[in-house]
């Protein structure tokens, strides 16, 4: 038995009970025995020989226990010491937390217990400190358990949405016993059964004339051959010729093959050669194709765009808005779009590439609108057509063409004033109401690619009838 560090002995007045008294008490019983007087005060201070941990207490003697513990304690303490002193049998244990010096706590059960004739109390403490660290030690390991468990599942569910989603028919077979482990849709389908019936199945049950242990044995020699890798098998029920890859890996423990399933004919299936052809079709064709996320900022072009422009390479174009490279710029742009996006597609717009060293050429724009996929996509195949006017000029200026020839039949019924007159009104109405209806009745937008005034588009409007047509759509 000690008192701070003196073994045998205790800290404050003790008359009334003898040192081999307190020694079995606190052996049998505490690890920390205090004397509490009515007032609250420690009056003696008693530590175990066999605990060590809470080092010199000879100061709390003389001094009330509320200065040794934390602020959710006090009240406990005190809830406590008013029963005892009201004459109340304590019973239960309370745990109080002491704290010294503000840096030292730790965790005690005491019992209290009557001393002598007067109100002073003897509560007798056990060290909840080693309860304390395993339970920590158990939280950490239920914490680490639990971020185990999530990092499986999350790991599962990847590994789940690609095996389902992925094109590639995959199969698992385990070594030992040459059973699926698992299978995508896509591989049942190659080998005619249904996915649930050949999970959990001998593998060999899907081929012709292959026992178990010579078809694993057969694809582990394929997973480590110089050749391709790969074995030739025929299907049981639709008799096809199947190519499979095998791929040996472990895991927990055990040999899993992953085969992966492809027809032997090496040349595909349509699809296939569809997608190779339109692949082959971007990149060599002679028309320009652009693909833009739906606000018109380009996420691919072919080389055709590139020379239009004078673009050296594709990343010089990539990340920018197409709206960079026409003539009137955003206006352009939201055209395009947005007549592609109300019916799917817009067929011809004609306008002018502009590249960065301001160069201009006359150009025909399809756009199509594709939201089959996560991110709506926008089409565009566009065309240099400054050939064909350069053709048109040189054919009218040696020819007579239609709208000449009924320009020429006013000539001596009319002035050349009149004719001109006429003939620049309705034009110039045509391209009013051209460029009103490819902005969808949009006055700043169809004002600004006519090269106009909003306030000299009205009075145009105003003019020629087309305020009030417009009101009315």
């Amino acid at each position: 038995m000690t008192s701070g560090s003196s073994p045998g002995r205790s800290t404050g007045p003790s008359s009334e009970m003898t040192t081999e008294y307190f020694e079995g008490i606190v052996a049998a019983a505490s690890d920390i025995a205090l004397i509490v007087d009515g007032d609250g005060v420690i009056t003696s201070v008693l530590l175990n020989d066999a605990s060590d941990s809470f080092g010199t207490l000879d100061h709390w003697a003389n001094r009330p226990l509320i200065d040794f513990l934390t602020e959710e304690s006090i009240p406990k303490f005190a809830d406590a010491h008013n029963a005892y002193l009201a004459g109340v049998d304590l019973r239960k244990q309370i745990e109080l937390n002491h704290q010294d010096n503000a840096s030292w706590e730790f965790p005690v059960r005491y019992t209290f217990h009557r001393y002598g004739d007067g109100d002073s109390v003897l509560m007798l403490g056990r060290d909840l400190r080693p309860i304390a660290e395993t339970q920590q030690q158990l939280v950490q390991a239920q914490i680490a358990l639990e971020k185990g468990y999530e990092a499986r599942r999350e790991f599962d569910a990847r590994y789940r949405v690609l095996l389902n989603n992925t094109r590639d028919a995959i199969v698992f077979v385990a070594v030992r016993d040459a059973r699926v482990k698992d299978m995508n849709d896509p591989a049942a389908a190659m080998l005619g059964l249904g996915r649930e019936a050949l999970a959990g199945s001998p593998f060999v049950q899907a081929f012709k004339d292959r026992a178990s242990g010579e078809l694993v044995e057969a694809l582990l020699n394929a997973s480590i051959s110089d050749g391709d890798g790969s074995l030739v098998l025929e299907t049981r029920t639709g008799r096809n010729r199947l190519r499979l890859l095998p791929t040996v890996f472990r895991a927990a423990g055990e040999r899993i093959i992953m085969c992966r399933i492809e027809p032997e004919d090496e040349v595909g299936t349509a699809e296939d050669q569809t997608t190779m052809s339109m692949a082959a079709l971007f990149r060599d064709g002679s028309d320009a194709f652009v693909f833009s996320d739906a606000k018109g900022v380009i996420t691919s072009a072919n080389d055709s765009f590139l020379e239009l422009v004078d673009a050296a390479h594709l990343a010089d174009v990539k990340g920018r808005s197409l709206g960079d490279f026409l003539h009137r710029g955003q206006i352009d742009l939201s055209m395009l779009i947005e007549n592609s996006k109300r019916s799917g597609q817009m067929r011809v717009y004609s306008t002018k590439l502009v590249n960065d060293y301001g160069s201009k050429l006359s150009s025909e724009i399809s756009a199509t609108y594709i939201s089959t996929g996560s991110q709506p996509v926008v089409a565009f195949v566009i065309r240099d057509i400054s050939r064909v006017e350069a053709v048109r000029q040189s054919g009218a200026s040696t020819g007579v063409d239609d709208s000449s020839r009924n320009v020429m039949e006013l000539v001596g019924s009319a002035t050349l004033k009149e004719i001109v007159t006429e003939t620049t009104d309705v034009v110039e109405k045509m391209c009013i109401e051209t460029a009103v209806s490819l902005t969808r009745n949009n006055r700043v937008a169809a004002a600004e690619m006519l090269g106009l005034s909003r306030q000299s588009l009205y009075v145009k409007l105003r003019k020629y009838g087309l305020l009030n047509k417009e009101k009315d759509r």
